[in-house]
């Protein structure tokens, strides 16, 4: 049986006048599935989450989200998704388990109900004892463990993510990432925004790499990686990488990407030039040998590299 996606746009065009923000975009989350999307800013995430949940109408294509048209059921639709927004909206006057219990109203949750699924929450999020603290007594990993908990208060289908981790130490968002993997075995489908490359490799079965508005490129992080970057990948820095990169190893322009003051080789071209600077080790350049990742993707899809110029003997 062919299962029916959680959520679906279908050749999606968004025009802000004579903008045209999404071109023709294709996308699906299917039940127990975390797709991330990648992209710069202005590359049309916030436009494709906003449509998703009916917040703007698109002005070509058909957005579905649990089979629902959401040009004209938006709101049957969204009463049964959770969200959980880059910054913290918790209710100051309320403790913990009311900003819950108000929640919950929202959705014609009452009494004894509503109290219960508070307390259940409240014991995923790992908030039992707070439950009667102020908002303001918990730390940032704790509030977004509670915006989460808040997010769940529906008994959602699915859940839209912003940047949820951001801000957050390490173990605070290892703690959110555990959360989340425990939802998606659950059958929750997440449709998950984040500049967080590791976040996204983690969590996601599928990324998106959207960039003009458009679906670059939509795998899995593994295969996405395989395809545009390659397993070895050299960073290379120092005061004049590039001359020695290009001049003294022979190193064509084509195969040097810049991010900023950092110089990146992959593959066969990470390996040669590796083997040199560990044999000649010059004082003038420093470098790391790592796998490759999707923040490597992240740029070789969307362009942000920077061209590598040389002048006069040192970097532009």
């Amino acid at each position: 049986m062919v299962q029916m996606p959680v959520l679906q746009l279908d050749n999606v065009v968004k025009k802000y006048g004579e903008r045209e923000v999404l071109k023709g975009l294709n996308l699906t989350v299917n039940r127990g599935e975390c797709v991330a999307l990648l992209g710069p800013n202005g590359a049309g995430k916030s436009t494709t989450v906003s449509l998703s949940l009916g917040l703007s109408a698109a002005s070509g294509g058909q957005v579905q989200l649990l089979g629902l048209d959401m040009a004209t059921q938006g709101h049957l639709a969204r009463a049964q998704v959770g969200v959980v927004p880059q910054y913290d909206s918790l209710d100051p006057d309320f403790t913990v388990i009311e900003n819950l219990q108000v929640y919950g109203r929202y959705f014609s949750l009452r009494g004894a109900m509503l109290r219960e699924r508070a307390i259940e929450l409240l014991g995923f999020a790992g908030l039992s004892d707070r439950q009667d603290d102020a908002v303001s007594a918990l730390s940032g990993g704790m509030r977004r463990r509670l915006m989460l908990a808040r997010s769940l208060v529906n008994g959602p289908k699915m859940l839209f993510l912003d940047e949820p981790t951001t801000g957050l130490d390490p173990t605070a968002k290892h703690g959110m990432w555990d959360g989340l993997l425990a939802l998606k075995r659950q059958g929750m489908a997440i449709l998950l925004t984040t500049h967080d490359m590791d976040e996204a490799e983690r969590l996601a079965d599928r990324v998106a790499v959207l960039n003009g508005g458009q679906v670059v490129a939509l795998d899995t992080p593994r295969a996405l990686i395989d395809a545009h970057v390659g397993t070895q990948v050299l960073e290379v820095w120092g005061t004049a990488a590039g001359t020695y990169l290009h001049e003294r190893l022979g190193v064509p322009l084509a195969e040097l990407e810049r991010r900023g003051e950092m110089l990146f080789l992959r593959n066969d071209v990470a390996s040669r030039a590796l083997e040199r600077i560990r044999v000649e080790r010059p004082a003038e350049v420093e470098c790391l040998f790592r796998p490759g990742n999707l923040e490597d993707v992240f740029f070789r899809l969307t362009g942000r590299a920077l061209d590598m110029q040389l002048n006069d003997g040192s970097e532009g």
